[in-house]
């Protein structure tokens, strides 16, 4: 088996069976699985998706555990050299999944990902450099929306769309579209299902920098990502704060308390900012919780 495709569903039967119909007209020749993970979404997904692809391996994991839960469920049952941990809100094309193998295999790549797109055919920035107090003061303080200033830094949050046009070894890729060498996972032991959702993806790649596992993003394959990645909605937020505030509790546990300064200071410019100039009162509020959580 070269390939285990791993989706986690959450009450979203027919944003997943898009997925997999996509991944049925793939023109690839490799020999492959999909597994769906469905995390007690507590309606008829499983059966709706049973029916209409009988091809794949289709089951209710028996709790929400979470995004990283749902995955490491799906991966402890693939077979693949490689495994890919893939959204259930992404379309495929026919040469995704042909054009990814390659470059991961001509690279030798341990972990790596493509292309993401918006619906509108636009590039969706994921990933960046793994997160330091000085490219994380960056980020807050808005120092890395001024013109020419990543070249002092390497940006936690990649916004840049010149940068994913060409190949890269970024510190951390999304979670998105992940695929791992099936050795690799089980070797860092998959991703941290301490995390619920938000900052797995990040935890798993700072695991696996710390290894010397190679990360690669390729810029030629790609695919169609149906959420949104401004991380401007309340549970990508909460949940960016939450993971930072996690990842440094386990891995930096001198270096929280800078963290959580720098939490509040964002959270604070962004009250500000959406209190005083955008007059936004929904952003506003998110911030006042993330001040508190932080």
């Amino acid at each position: 088996m070269d390939l285990s495709i791993i989706i986690v569903n959450y009450k979203t039967p027919a944003i997943t069976a898009d997925c997999l119909e996509s991944i049925k007209k793939s023109k690839d020749t490799y020999q492959k699985e999909v597994i769906v993970v469905d995390n007690d979404s507590g309606d008829d997904s499983v059966a709706i998706l049973q029916k209409q692809f009988p091809q794949y391996q289709i089951f209710d994991s028996g709790k929400n555990g979470g995004f990283a839960f749902g995955n490491n469920t799906g991966a402890s049952k693939g077979k693949g050299d490689y495994i890919w941990l893939l959204n259930s809100d992404t379309i495929l094309r026919p040469d995704t999944i042909g054009k990814l193998m390659t470059a991961v295999k001509e690279k030798g790549s341990d972990i790596a990902t493509c292309m993401l797109l918006n619906p509108d055919g636009t590039l969706q920035p994921q990933g960046g450099a793994l997160p330091t107090p000085v490219n994380l003061a960056a980020w807050m303080l808005f120092w890395d929306d001024i013109p020419f200033a990543g070249r002092l830094f390497n940006a936690y949050q990649q916004r840049s769309r010149s940068y994913f046009r060409r190949d890269q070894h970024p510190g951390w890729v999304g979670g998105t579209a992940l695929l791992v060498k099936r050795q690799v996972y089980k070797k860092l032991g998959g991703l941290d299902s301490d995390i619920f959702m938000y900052g797995e993806d990040t935890e798993f790649c700072l695991r696996a920098h710390l290894a010397h596992y190679r990360i690669d993003y390729f810029a030629v394959p790609r695919l169609t990502h149906l959420g949104q990645a401004s991380g401007s909605s309340k549970g990508a937020v909460l949940g960016e704060y939450k993971g930072l505030k996690y990842i440094f509790t386990k891995h930096y546990p001198n270096r929280l308390g800078i963290l959580r300064l720098l939490l509040k200071a964002g959270a604070l410019l962004r009250i500000l900012l959406f209190g005083m100039m955008a007059r936004d009162e929904i952003r506003k509020d998110i911030y006042r919780q993330a001040y508190s959580l932080a």
